[in-house]
C-alpha cells in the first residue's frame, strides 16, 4: 500500500496564505491602495517690514539734520558775541563824565546823534521802546545816562521791513529804545553813553553785537554813569516830546546832579 502522503508545510493550517499574503502581525496597520499622504505643508515667508525700516531711516535723518542745525545756529551765535568793545568795528569811544547838568533849555551837541553830556531832567521810556517819532535828543541822551541803548535811524534811507527788523531787536527789551532821526548821516546809529556806531545798513550785524554788548553793561570802560536808575517813564510813551519841543515835566525827572569839569564837551572821539 502505498504510503500516506504528509501535508505540505505550506497548507498546514488550511486557509494559511502564500508568500506574501500571510495574517498581518499585530499592530499593523493595513495599507491601503496609495498608502497614506500627509496634508501639504504651508510655506510662510517672512517679510521685511520695509515700512517701519523707511520710517526709522526718515527718524534718524531728521535727527541729524536737527543736531547739524543746531551745532550750526550756536556757532553762529557764538561767532556773534563779543566780549570787549574792540571787538566791534568801525566803534567810537568818548569821554563825558558821570554828574552831567539837568538843564530845560536846548543842547548843542558836539555828536549827531549826542552820546553824552548836559540833557534834560526827564528820560525817555527806554523798557524797549519803539518810538514813531524822532523823540527829544535831551531827554534821550538822560535815556542813556540810565544805561540805554539808543538805535536811530534815518527815515528817508530805512523803512518798511528795516525798521521791523530793528524794531524786532528793540520791542520790550529793557534798556533799548528805537527812534528816527531826522537828518541823520548814516542809515541806522546806535548810541549808548560815551560810545557810538554808524552803519549802512539795518542788516548790519554789529547792531545786534552793540546792542547785547553795551545794554545795561556797567563794565565797559567810560560806560553809563548811573547804574540801576529805572528806565520806565510810562508818561513819555503816552504824550512823547520830539526833537525841538520845549522842556516838559512829563513823568519822573531825576535831582539835579552837579557839573563836572568835563560836561562843558567831549574828548575827541577815539576809534577803537
Amino acid at each position: 500500500m502505498a504510503k500516506d502522503r504528509k501535508p505540505d508545510a505550506g497548507r498546514t493550517g488550511g486557509g494559511a496564505s502564500r508568500s506574501g499574503s500571510g495574517a498581518r502581525p499585530a499592530g499593523a496597520s493595513r495599507a491601503t491602495g496609495r498608502g497614506r499622504t500627509r496634508p501639504p505643508t504651508q510655506v510662510v515667508t517672512h517679510q521685511r517690514p520695509w515700512g517701519l525700516i523707511a520710517a526709522a531711516v526718515a527718524v534718524v535723518v531728521f535727527a541729524a539734520a536737527a543736531i547739524t542745525y543746531a551745532v550750526v545756529q550756536v556757532r553762529q551765535a557764538d561767532a556773534q558775541q563779543v566780549d570787549a568793545i574792540d571787538e566791534i568795528a568801525g566803534i567810537e569811544s568818548f569821554d563825558y563824565a558821570a554828574g552831567q547838568e539837568h538843564v530845560t533849555t536846548p543842547v548843542e551837541y558836539d555828536q549827531s546823534p549826542p552820546v553824552g553830556g548836559p540833557h534834560d531832567g526827564v528820560w525817555a521810556d527806554c523798557t524797549g521802546t519803539v518810538y514813531d517819532v524822532d523823540v527829544r535828543h535831551e531827554n534821550a541822551v538822560h535815556s542813556m545816562e540810565h544805561g540805554a541803548v539808543w538805535i536811530a535811524y534815518d527815515p528817508e534811507a530805512v523803512s518798511g521791513g528795516d525798521v521791523e527788523r530793528l524794531s524786532e531787536l528793540v520791542d520790550g527789551v529793557s534798556g533799548r529804545l528805537l527812534s528816527p532821526y531826522v537828518g541823520l548821516d548814516s542809515a541806522v546809529s546806535l548810541q549808548s553813553w560815551n560810545h557810538q556806531l554808524k552803519v549802512d545798513s539795518a542788516d548790519d550785524p554789529r547792531i545786534e553785537q552793540f546792542a547785547d554788548f553795551l545794554t545795561f553793561n556797567s563794565e565797559v570802560e567810560g560806560a553809563y554813569p548811573e547804574v540801576g536808575a529805572s528806565c520806565e517813564n510810562p508818561d513819555f510813551i503816552a504824550n512823547p516830546l520830539v526833537a525841538g519841543d520845549p522842556s516838559e515835566q512829563v513823568g519822573p525827572t531825576d535831582a539835579p546832579t552837579t557839573p563836572t569839569p568835563a560836561a562843558e564837551g567831549s574828548s575827541a572821539p577815539s576809534t577803537q
